[in-house]
């Protein structure tokens, strides 16, 4: 199989340069600075054992990738892109090409599912970290992180089996599980956390507020009645597979949110993680204050190219209230 990894961020650069390293054929779809310095000096993988510099195929446009039916594109951009994502790939692919969602949230496998058949989700526990153009940064041993996958909404099949195969040869953890879904929606729960983090800094008190937005998105999951892992069952997935270690002497700054507010890329990914739960909220009749503060300061944030850590704490109690009292 032919791995396009469309988005060559953090997530996506990660896989580039693992499944290149271990002899997979590997195309990276990037664009602006990330396309320009992939083009001329290759991508750099940084790992707690080291550095590896890999040159897998670089291009501009899914359409330039030339994508079959026997391809693997692997959807890593955030998911308020995915949707302009997949229209330019339906346009530029043979429809039985397969469409892995390594993304957070589970928007992105309903959006490829109504214009492609073969989508499968993943589970994907990765420290990793993307400031520079060309410069990705793992921070987990012995394994990478954990990648899990099945076919959207659910079941298995040969091609989910070779994809995990290939994983575990790039150095990933990887299973495939016919109940895919309900391990992105125990994912979901963990990342309600990274607006918190984006807002305040990864070293600001903010776990009561990260509870409370858990806990409405536990009514809303009963609500709705859907399925996800336990706590209990997600750490023994992870557990002894991803050891956080520095890379070269520093630690991770921040999570996937924390880094779009670093690099000021304008826009962020709240809406479709604590904005799953608003909109859960509004279906089921499920009040969602917090989530809703964390989705209005966020948005605010990006649009204004705020420095990520440089909201106070009382102005996100001050966003709650008034959302609260908005209902």
């Amino acid at each position: 199989m032919r791995y396009v990894i469309y988005g060559a961020g953090a997530i996506g650069g990660s896989l580039g340069a693992t499944l290149h390293r271990s002899h997979q054929e590997v195309v990276l779809v990037a664009r602006g600075r990330q396309l320009e310095a992939l083009r001329t000096s290759g991508l750099t993988l940084q790992t707690p054992h080291g550095d590896v510099h890999t040159t897998p195929t670089t291009v501009g446009s899914v359409r330039d990738a030339r994508i079959g039916g026997a391809d693997v594109v692997v959807m890593a951009m955030k998911s308020q892109d995915t949707a302009a994502a997949l229209l330019e790939l339906r346009e530029a692919s043979d429809p039985e090409v397969a469409i892995l969602c390594a993304q957070n949230g589970v928007e992105n496998e309903r959006l490829a599912l109504r214009l492609f058949g073969n989508v499968y989700g993943a589970f994907v526990h990765v420290s990793a970290q993307n400031l520079e153009p060309g410069l990705v940064q793992l921070f987990s041993a012995p394994a990478h992180g954990v990648i899990d996958l099945g076919r959207a909404p659910s079941g298995l099949d040969e091609r989910a089996a070779a994809i995990a195969r290939d994983l575990e040869s790039g150095g990933f953890a990887s299973r495939v599980d016919e109940h895919i879904m309900r391990w992105k929606y125990a994912k979901l729960l963990s990342n309600l956390a990274n607006a918190v983090e984006a807002l305040l800094g990864p070293r600001a008190a903010g776990g009561e507020i990260v509870r409370a937005a858990r806990a409405e998105a536990l009514t809303c999951y009963r609500a709705a009645g859907i399925a996800y892992v336990s706590g209990e069952e997600h750490s023994r997935r992870v557990a002894g597979k991803e050891v956080l270690l520095p890379v070269n002497g520093h630690a991770r700054c921040g999570g996937s949110s924390w880094q779009s507010l670093a690099r000021a890329t304008g826009h962020i990914e709240t809406d479709y993680l604590n904005g799953e739960i608003v909109l859960l909220g509004r279906l089921h009749g499920v009040p969602t204050p917090v989530n809703e503060a964390l989705c209005v300061l966020a948005a605010q944030m990006a649009r204004e190219g705020t420095p990520p850590g440089s909201v106070a704490r009382d102005t996100v109690e001050e966003q709650i209230a008034a959302c609260s009292g908005a209902r």
